[in-house]
């Protein structure tokens, strides 16, 4: 994914979670349960991408993710929410809700 791409994608006016990662990451794994959940509730509000820092270091240091799992929800690539660390389906449920409301 270059950065155009990334960046077009964040633009939408439906909001994007984004969940930057890596694949040695023990918690990155943990949260992909939780990520399956929040698609499965909001699957026609959002979208859900991963961003694997790794082999996209450029799109971390942009948004300056210093550490893994970090969360952003964009709206019209604009920043509506950010967290680092593993987060509950209640948490993301709650964030969520707020950015789809704030699109009607």
């Amino acid at each position: 994914m270059g950065n155009n791409r990334f960046q077009s994608i964040i633009n939408s006016e439906k909001p994007v979670l984004v969940d930057f990662y890596t694949d040695w990451c023990s918690p990155c794994k943990s949260m992909d349960p939780v990520l399956k959940q929040v698609k499965e509730k909001y699957k026609d509000d959002i979208r859900i991408i991963k961003v694997n820092v790794d082999r996209y270091p450029f799109i971390a240091t942009q948004y300056h993710v210093q550490s893994i799992p970090t969360f952003i929800i964009f709206k019209n690539g604009r920043i509506e929410w950010r967290a680092t660390g593993t987060r509950s389906f209640q948490e993301f449920s709650k964030e969520l809700s707020n950015s789809i409301q704030n699109r009607l």
